[in-house]
């Protein structure tokens, strides 16, 4: 299986990494849209579901191997991965190794050689692959990646510790309270250049202090959105997930993002699309659209703006 798409932006090799599917309610991540309208794009199964990826992105950096998000990891149960149409390990029956780990090794790599791990916010999808089930008498999760410094939002982690009725299902505290144990949480706050060329984007809306990563080399620029827009489907300005805590502030980011990436015809790399990881972002009829397109089965289009 194809796990592995290498994107070259300037001088820094990047590669998006398949890290499991996932299956969604397509009313929940398309909110407003009516299923008419969503339904032509993408066909969801007898459960009302449609199949997502859970996308990583691997950065060489001279400062060391960056992953930006690390997908679901190993620690749930089979009820679990049904309700949420899990897939992410070659032996689903073990649960190990996860398919991010495969991607990894896929892509020439092991995990002890990620320096740096960077979460959009702290939701199992994102941030399960942080911490694993590590060994002993008494199993306990502990950090996925030895030798690497932790990074997301303050707020987000702070956010991520004080969960409401609408919030809790999607943070887990094994997936961040193991590297607070540790002290290997480096915390930022707000926009900034958290290594040479990588940078965070603050793009609240989905969760308050979601942030996508701008890499940035060479004259060239790619975002990694998360889940500001999580499929090339939800381009069109007005097309957000029902997920989201504050719909009109994403409405904002993507607003300002996408006036930019379009601006500067900057590639876009999707989180959660289960066919599309990158594109180049273009100004269509009605919204942005893609061109240079690549996919996870390797093949690649030109689409003109429509």
């Amino acid at each position: 299986m194809r796990l592995v798409t290498t994107v070259v932006v300037g001088d820094l090799t990047c590669h998006a990494l398949e890290g499991g599917r996932q299956a969604l309610d397509g009313g929940a991540m398309f909110g407003v849209v009516p299923k008419p309208l969503w339904s032509k794009r993408i066909a969801p199964d007898d459960r009302n579901r449609i199949p997502l990826a859970m996308r990583c992105l691997l950065v060489e950096h001279p400062e060391g191997l960056i992953l930006i998000d690390t997908a679901l990891g190993n620690k749930e149960n089979a009820k679990f991965y049904d309700i949420y149409g899990m897939s992410n390990a070659a032996d689903p029956a073990g649960g190990r190794p996860t398919q991010l780990e495969d991607a990894i090794a896929q892509a020439g790599f092991g995990s002890d050689e990620i320096r740096w791990v960077i979460n959009t916010h702290l939701h199992f999808d994102h941030a399960g692959g942080n911490t694993t089930i590590g060994g002993g008498a008494d199993p306990v999760p502990v950090p996925s990646f030895p030798n690497a410094t932790y990074v997301v939002q303050r707020s987000e982690l702070d956010y991520a510790r004080h969960t409401n009725e609408r919030t809790r299902a999607s943070y887990l505290a094994a997936n961040f309270e193991p590297i607070a144990a540790e002290d290997r949480w480096s915390l930022v706050e707000g926009g900034c250049e958290i290594l040479p060329g990588i940078w965070s984007r603050p793009t609240p809306g989905h969760v308050p202090s979601h942030q996508s990563l701008v890499i940035r080399s060479a004259g060239d620029t790619m975002v990694f959105l998360g889940d500001l827009i999580p499929t090339a489907h939800h381009l069109p300005l007005a097309w957000i997930m029902g997920y989201d805590v504050e719909p009109l502030r994403t409405l904002e980011s993507k607003r300002l993002l996408l006036e930019e990436a379009v601006r500067e015809r900057w590639l876009l790399c999707f989180e959660h699309d289960a066919r599309v990881v990158v594109g180049r972002a273009v100004e269509g009829a009605k919204s942005a659209v893609l061109e240079e397109i690549r996919t996870v089965d390797g093949v690649d289009r030109a689409e003109g703006p429509k």
